[in-house]
């Protein structure tokens, strides 16, 4: 009110979920994260024009604070091979996927260069193709889906999963041929989703020693009936670069076929469109319902002319849909888009769908709660002090 003034809402996002990550895995150079960096939307006038870092000037300020950071960090892997190691934004609510720098150095010092995008091909993957590829100029020659019978069968209903809960071991590793075939629906919709794209698919089953070869061969023979060029068994985890041999031929006979890359959807379209177009084709949704506030967004964002942006969609890493109970392949479902945020700096609109936090991950007693200081100046975990 008048004599206290305007009270600001606000609240916190995890770090690998925040606009400056985004702009740092987006960026091309100095100049433009510069440009992105001052195109930060934090708020709009009266009039509902919008206010960015440039008008707070601090646009420069954070470019100096970032001119390092967007260097690539040069790493070898125990086989000594290279490996550039660089950003870090989620795939449930941020792009999800490593540096454009990072990839673009990669691709003049070798002859493959291997991304990852976060998460399945429903989060990290679809933001690939359609946000990173649009402002990074590169095109996938092939996409590679890592799949594991494990995961193949919580899909399939043989086991639950609930985070920080822990699994049952026993039917998490026990022989489930029919629960791993069930489960291969998810794994099919995965590679439905990548071929929409018109990029060849290779998949690579990460194997574990309690995985039986009826159950590899059902994965084996789904995926290629699905439509991908092989499915091939992974033992990297235990034999190393040895391990993936096969895989890695796998892939460049792949990558050698013609791709035919090709956007979901082009950018001219209203934001409805777009939104709608990921939930129905890639998350095998019904339709999307739209809450008060995010219909309000919406109408803001056109007016102020941020309708023409690709969409980054915010929603839960397990499951295709909104609902991370909806395993497997579901279906008959309605997306609710509660509320849609601008990251202008990193060039992308952001819905927030069902009931997706933008702070996910919080254990249930902060880990801060569980370090002190003794009389003598030394600092230590209670925890392990008690074990």
């Amino acid at each position: 009110g008048p004599l206290n003034g305007i009270p600001r809402e606000t609240g916190y996002d995890i770090t690998v979920a925040s606009e400056v990550m985004a702009i740092l895995a987006l960026t091309t150079g100095l100049k433009d994260i510069r440009q992105r960096l001052a195109r930060i939307v934090v708020g709009s006038t009266y009039d509902g024009n919008p206010v960015t870092a440039e008008d707070l000037k601090c646009a420069g300020s954070m470019t100096v604070l970032l001119k390092d950071a967007i260097k690539p960090n040069l790493l070898q892997t125990i086989e000594h091979t290279p490996c550039f190691v660089h950003a870090g934004p989620f795939a449930n609510i941020a792009h999800g996927n490593s540096s454009i720098l990072a990839d673009q150095i990669a691709i003049k010092l070798g002859d493959y260069v291997v991304t990852e995008s976060g998460f399945g091909a429903d989060c990290g993957a679809e933001k690939f193709m359609n946000i990173k590829c649009r402002y990074s100029g590169l095109k996938p020659n092939a996409v590679v889906i890592v799949a594991t019978i494990r995961a193949l069968k919580m899909h399939g209903g043989v086991f639950e999963f609930i985070p920080g809960k822990g699994v049952d071991r026993e039917l998490m590793t026990r022989p489930d041929v029919e629960g791993v075939i069930r489960g291969c629906a998810n794994l099919e919709k995965m590679i439905e989703n990548m071929k929409l794209f018109g990029v060849p698919v290779v998949v690579a089953i990460n194997r574990f020693d309690t995985d039986s070869k009826e159950e590899i061969d059902a994965v084996r023979e789904r995926s290629l009936t699905a439509g991908a060029e092989d499915a091939v068994e992974s033992d990297v985890w235990l034999n190393g670069g040895n391990g993936g041999l096969e895989l890695a031929e796998a892939v460049m006979k792949a990558a050698d076929k013609k791709s035919e890359f090709r956007f979901l959807y082009p950018l001219d379209w209203p934001i409805k469109k777009k939104i709608e177009e990921i939930a129905t084709k890639i998350y095998g949704a019904d339709g999307v319902e739209y809450l008060p506030e995010a219909e309000d967004k919406i109408e803001l964002y056109t007016k102020q002319g941020f309708d023409k942006l690709p969409i980054c969609m915010a929603k839960t890493h397990l499951s295709l849909s909104h609902d991370p109970n909806l395993k497997g392949r579901p279906t008959g479902f309605i997306v609710p888009i509660r509320d849609v945020r601008a990251s202008i700096g990193a060039g992308f609109l952001y819905p927030l769908l069902g009931t997706m936090r933008t702070m996910p991950g919080l254990p249930e007693v902060p880990a801060g709660t569980k370090v002190d200081i003794d009389e003598n100046g030394l600092d230590f975990d209670m925890l392990e002090s008690k074990l």
